[in-house]
């Protein structure tokens, strides 16, 4: 599945940026992992276990969707469930 559209994006920069500006460094100290995993988790490149996104959304004191976007459409599987879905209910 590579549409060229991410299926989960962050706002991590914008939060960081808020929040004091910040640095990767201090987020990634603040989590447990290195600065590159945070990177990697801003850019895209890399998705965090579920404790490590409760981890970052806590030092923004955010909730774990203002953090993480997911974005349902550009998920074959998803569509794929959804598309049985609509199909099962159209026969009723």
């Amino acid at each position: 599945m590579d549409n060229g559209k991410a299926l989960i994006s962050n706002t991590i920069r914008r939060l960081r940026f808020f929040a004091n500006e910040m640095t990767q460094q201090e987020l990634a100290d603040r989590t447990g992992v290195t600065r590159q995993t945070i990177v990697a988790i801003e850019n895209g490149k890399y998705f965090p276990s579920l404790e490590l996104a409760f981890r970052i959304a806590y030092v923004f004191s955010s909730q774990l969707s203002d953090v993480f976007i997911y974005y349902p459409e550009n998920d074959q599987v998803f569509n794929k469930l959804k598309a049985k879905q609509d199909k099962k209910h159209m026969k009723e």
